[in-house]
């Protein structure tokens, strides 16, 4: 699913402090292309997590730790090759590269195993919706107070739109179609990636000299340190279930919706405007709950897909309230 790494396009893309070394003359219909088989590929992360439960093999802690490490050794050949590697880049402070490495590695660690968690506690169609849906609000929320970034009226409706989807989503539902544990679980993944956005977005105004590649290994092995002790306590290795297809679900977690995801999008955003890109993340939600129903026996039910909508329309909001010049339509 699309994380914080995200922040590595924000701080290099032009207007924002820096280039975009990884677009070179790519076409804005292979962006597209590019974002699309992200948004779908994140969109299949919680389903194969939710298979990997449901042979009874590894928890949260342990897939997370194994996408961190496994993500990390497959970025390496292109960490090692990236066109910024023989550009020479000016020093920078190293607190603040400290204070970006370990803030996005941990916030990670926090959006990705609780997002796990929610799937696990209230499945993947509800899980991924309310973390997807409050994300970009929580951010949206956080620029404001902490930034001082300013959104539009729209934005404002938009922010307000979110809670009334969580609202309808959990209270239209009968008993058992949603878990209020699940919910808490997918709201602190949508606040660890707002934190890490954030950082990113503070970082990204002051000037840090790292490429997307740089961030998202060391975000990776950050994250991989942090989530060690509770993969260790909770059991890094599955003890019961098909071990082999639990290995191959990692492998694809990990080499797809890792390894090979992220690189596209950050191509693919670097020639799109944001709100454009926002825009198309949309589809993964909308195939990880089409993935559900199909696929996971969950129950698609009328306040589901009520509260869905008023949450994916928040997101839509805010990306058209991005797309349009700031004048008088600013609370500031």
């Amino acid at each position: 699913m699309q994380t914080s790494q995200n922040l590595a396009v924000e701080a290099e893309a032009p207007g924002r402090g820096g280039n975009r070394p990884l677009t070179g003359s790519l076409s804005l219909r292979r962006g597209f292309a590019f974002l699309a088989f992200a948004g779908l590929a994140w969109g299949t992360t919680g389903a194969a997590v939710e298979v990997i439960y449901r042979t009874g093999g590894l928890g949260p802690m342990a897939i997370s730790f194994w996408r961190f490490l496994a993500g990390a050794v497959l970025l390496l050949p292109a960490w090692a090759l990236r066109p910024s590697r023989k550009t020479p880049c000016a020093p920078q402070p190293a607190r603040r590269r400290v204070v970006l490495l370990v803030g996005t590695g941990a916030g990670l660690a926090v959006f990705q195993t609780a997002y796990f968690a929610a799937v696990r506690d209230t499945g993947l169609a509800v899980g991924t919706i309310v973390t997807l849906g409050a994300a970009p609000v929580f951010t949206a929320a956080g620029g404001r107070l902490f930034l001082g970034e300013r959104i539009g009226r729209a934005g404002v409706l938009a922010v307000a739109g979110a809670p009334a989807g969580l609202t309808v989503l959990v209270l239209g539902n009968q008993p058992g179609v949603v878990h209020l544990g699940g919910v808490g679980m997918a709201l602190l993944s949508a606040a660890g990636y707002a934190v890490s956005n954030l950082l990113g977005r503070w970082t990204g105004r002051h000037g840090t000299g790292e490429d997307v590649f740089t961030l998202t290994l060391w975000s990776f092995l950050i994250g991989a340190a942090v989530m060690l002790p509770p993969a260790l306590h909770e059991g890094l290795l599955p003890q019961r279930g098909n071990v082999t297809e639990e290995a191959l679900l990692m492998l694809y977690i990990a080499a797809v919706t890792t390894a090979l995801a992220y690189p596209l999008y950050f191509a693919g955003v670097a020639v799109l405007r944001a709100a454009t890109a926002s825009v198309m993340m949309l589809l993964e939600p909308v195939s990880a709950a089409v993935l559900a129903v199909l696929f996971l026996d969950e129950q698609l039910t009328t306040a589901t897909v009520a509260g869905t909508v008023i949450l994916l329309g928040a997101i839509a909001a805010l990306a058209l309230a991005e797309a349009r010049p700031r004048g008088r339509d600013v609370v500031r």
